[in-house]
């Protein structure tokens, strides 16, 4: 009878334990590798004969520099998205629900990169596709905070206490994003070559060391 209550006891417990963060991360990585890999596959090889080959061959290729650019622009900002989820649950020691389906919906639209990378590679010269690009990562942007938010405010789901210089470190990373997304959408309106510089810039911002990255390795 004590060996069964021991074991009743153990699995009441169990059950009662918060879920970690494993599950989550191990997804989300998976997700992250196949988006990372399938955008290449959005560039087009160019459709010549191999009589014209030796002629036709290179200028058809520089003609797919923005299909490149947007090839590259996009890996680098999902890889910056993948870092900073990385460092996020890096800090957070449990789950719940709710984080679950938020990031499960932060995935949903990483997972649609490719179909934008594409739609921007085809139709670089067309206004409207920089707003979609635009609109689509600052929404990646808005998800991925909102994680940030739940843990730090409303439940306190990171080990340790954190530094609050660090949490408005972190917050100024993520939200930075989009405010240089919406200034993209808004250069694209009068010059669409100037929308594409904004992304790069993005890029910049996010390669730079800040106090968030001493912290991390104080840590």
């Amino acid at each position: 009878m004590c060996g069964m209550s021991a074991a009743s006891t153990a699995e009441e417990e169990r059950l009662n334990e918060t879920p970690s963060t494993t599950r989550i991360e191990a997804l989300s990585d998976g997700v992250f590798a196949i988006v990372l890999t399938l955008m290449v596959f959005q560039i087009r090889i160019p459709n010549i004969s191999s009589g014209d080959a030796q002629q036709m061959l290179w200028p058809q290729l520089l003609r797919q520099w923005p299909e490149f650019y947007s090839y590259v622009i996009s890996f680098l900002l999902v890889g910056i998205y993948w870092v900073a989820h990385h460092n996020m649950y890096h800090l957070i020691r449990k789950s719940t629900r709710p984080l679950m389906w938020m990031n499960l919906i932060f995935l949903m639209f990483v997972a649609f990169v490719p179909y934008s990378v594409a739609l921007v590679g085809r139709y670089d010269q067309i206004q409207r596709m920089m707003v979609l690009y635009g609109v689509h990562l600052t929404i990646i942007s808005g998800l991925l905070y909102m994680q940030w938010w739940y843990v730090t405010r409303r439940h306190n789901l990171v080990g340790g206490r954190l530094n609050q210089k660090y949490v408005k470190s972190m917050d100024f990373k993520i939200l930075a994003a989009p405010g240089v997304y919406m200034l993209a959408i808004g250069a694209s309106f009068i010059n669409v070559r100037w929308s594409k510089l904004l992304y790069i810039l993005t890029i910049v911002l996010y390669l730079l060391p800040s106090h968030m990255d001493r912290i991390i390795h104080e840590r």
